[in-house]
């Protein structure tokens, strides 16, 4: 049995950072759709505590959890990109999802987002690690309604409190829906997926790269109206270069759309039917 397994309460305890927030209960509002943070088809115990502080927050452990890639459980906005040293949340990050949600993600070995960065979901925001007031590796994890912390809510499975329940991440998975097809297929050999959006319940846009030949491409799988062609949209903008898009009556998907884009920043997104996403100009190396 792994120490982090043999944790007590009192060892899990956080004292916590004071950001001059006010922790008020709002009025209800629905939650996204959290997703566990870590790539999908990874599996972590989620431990509570009933001594932990904030008392709902999540311990997500795992062997070997260092160094491996925390992901954004919904899309956002980056609010916190903090370090508090060898105490508390450590190396930490806070998305803040509208409507009140936001998420919180700490004792992080590295941060890879910055503040005011929209962030999609699946989105990596840093790797997992043991900074802080820890005593071994583990990602803690909160999901907070207007500054009080929730009982978490994974892929719409309730986290139980108090115990360690194993979860298995859906985290970007693709092929929304029943779609038969995922990106990797569409975009074909050697491409995999490095960023999605999540285009509500109507579908996904992902980007994907080709190591072997630096290539982007950039796909748009449906989840509603699937069989019957309705408007989908895929794009791929290189810097310094004209925007390719796919665009029109699909069945499936829209796309790919491809370009080499080696060391170039890119400009990527989709749509289905009225709802879209266009990121910002990133993936740069």
């Amino acid at each position: 049995m792994s120490v982090l397994r043999r944790l007590t309460a009192a060892a899990a305890t956080l004292v916590l950072p004071v950001l001059g927030l006010v922790a008020t209960q709002g009025t209800a509002s629905a939650a996204p759709n959290f997703q566990v943070p870590f790539k999908c088809g990874v599996t972590v115990t989620a431990a509570t505590f009933s001594g932990h502080n904030p008392a709902n927050s999540v311990d997500f452990q795992k062997s070997g959890i260092t160094g491996m890639p925390v992901l954004a459980s919904a899309a956002g906005k980056v609010t916190v990109v903090g370090n508090t040293g060898s105490t508390s949340y450590g190396r930490w990050i806070e998305i803040d999802h509208g409507s009140g949600w936001r998420t919180r993600y700490a004792h992080l070995s590295s941060q890879e987002v910055s503040v005011g960065q929209q962030v999609a979901l699946g989105k990596q925001i840093g790797k997992a690690g043991a900074t802080g007031g820890v005593t071994g590796p583990h990602l803690h994890y909160e999901q907070r309604l207007n500054g009080v912390a929730q009982k978490a809510v994974l892929h719409g499975v309730a986290v139980p409190y108090y115990g360690h329940t194993n979860f298995t991440s859906k985290n970007n998975c693709g092929g929304g829906g029943n779609n038969p097809y995922t990106p990797e297929q569409v975009c074909g050999a050697g491409f995999d997926v490095i960023d999605s959006a999540n285009l509500g319940t109507s579908g996904t846009a992902y980007l994907l790269y080709n190591a072997d030949n630096s290539n982007n491409c950039v796909t748009t799988l449906k989840s509603v109206s699937l069989g019957t062609a309705s408007p989908t949209s895929a794009f791929l903008e290189v810097q310094g270069s004209a925007r390719v898009t796919d665009s029109g009556n699909f069945t499936y998907y829209a796309g790919p759309v491809k370009k080499a884009a080696a060391k170039t920043c890119v400009k990527w997104g989709g749509s289905v039917g009225t709802t879209t996403y266009e990121s910002p100009f990133e993936h740069c190396d």
